[in-house]
């Protein structure tokens, strides 16, 4: 994939920052927003910072005259499509997808079954449903899905909330400890892998190399994803011609099915048996050079500078236009 340089006279306006926010990711958002800008900032190009405030009507007044909003933030308010709405309502162009795929993307129920039904394999996995008895839930997602499961927040990224549980115990306890919605899901073991796509002006699809990311628990967790010693991260991943073929055709698949715009990061895992996963997509991923998503474009021969500047055109793109 042939990425131009950013100049300095490219973008007249300055570029407007987005990130920080309230969400749990707001560390992981001001970690991508401050490397971003000190990036755009060396390469040239006017920048301003802007924290979110949960008031969105805020950021109205400091987006005055900013050509473009890169959004280098994540979690609810930001992700889920609100930010993207406001963002289309005053007329400022923005990075990354639209109000829909973010919206269904950051709703990992509703986007498994879109996902689904362009004939990719997904992790089974259901709702918990609110105002039931946590023990009756708890049996029944046993039931449903065997033991262990996965227990995790319906609409948050970072593997924030995750937990696995063996036993219908812990299966209770997760989701009377959850502050927030939740979901389980089955528990395959496999190897988790990452798959980036960029997407090019006219809709091309560019995979990346895919990132695998080895746990002690097996487990890509909050933990594991933030503390350092952790996790052993191979790009590309160590899988078979076939499985990498699958991972390919399934992250396609799925960033269509979801109208993502621009660049996304597809989350699976790769069982022995079932071949690739489908388990979620992060429609804004993290953007510090260290970040899973500069991995990948980095084995690809895509340097961070480039990477910027692919994710900063696409707001210049019409997202109606996407098939």
């Amino acid at each position: 994939m042939e990425i131009e340089a950013l100049v300095s006279g490219e973008f007249a306006a300055p570029v407007a920052v987005v990130t920080g926010g309230w969400s749990r990711e707001r560390d992981r958002s001001l970690l991508s927003g401050s490397t971003v800008a000190g990036a755009l900032r060396d390469l040239g190009i006017e920048t301003r910072v802007l924290d979110l405030e949960e008031d969105r009507k805020s950021l109205v007044p400091e987006l005055q005259g900013a050509e473009v909003a890169f959004l280098a933030i994540a979690g609810r308010g930001a992700e889920d499509g609100r930010l993207q709405g406001l963002l289309e309502s005053i007329g400022v162009p923005y990075t990354g997808s639209g109000v829909f795929a973010s919206a269904v993307g950051m709703h990992k129920v509703t986007a498994k079954s879109l996902v689904a039904a362009r004939g990719v394999r997904v992790a089974a996995g259901t709702a918990v449903e609110p105002g039931t008895g946590v023990e009756f839930e708890a049996r029944r997602i046993a039931d449903a899905h065997g033991l262990p499961v996965i227990v995790k927040p319906v609409s948050e990224g970072g593997s924030i909330g995750l937990a696995l549980a063996r036993t219908s115990e812990e299966v209770a306890t997760a989701i009377r400890e959850a502050d927030v919605p939740v979901m389980a899901e089955e528990y395959i073991s496999g190897r988790s892998v990452s798959v980036g796509i960029l997407q090019d002006p006219d809709g091309g699809l560019h995979i990346l190399p895919p990132l695998e990311t080895e746990t002690a628990g097996g487990v890509y967790s909050y933990a594991a994803k933030r503390e350092q010693g952790l996790t052993t991260y191979h790009c590309p991943a160590r899988l078979s011609e076939t499985d990498l073929q699958d991972l390919e055709v399934a992250a396609r698949r799925a960033h269509l099915a979801l109208r993502c715009h621009g660049y996304s990061r597809h989350d699976f895992v790769v069982g022995r048996e079932k071949g690739p996963v489908w388990l979620e997509v992060n429609t804004l991923p993290g953007l510090s050079r260290q970040g899973n998503l500069a991995r990948m474009a980095e084995v690809g021969g895509i340097s961070y500078e480039q990477l910027l500047a692919h994710i900063l055109r696409t707001a210049r793109t019409d997202r109606s236009l996407q098939p």
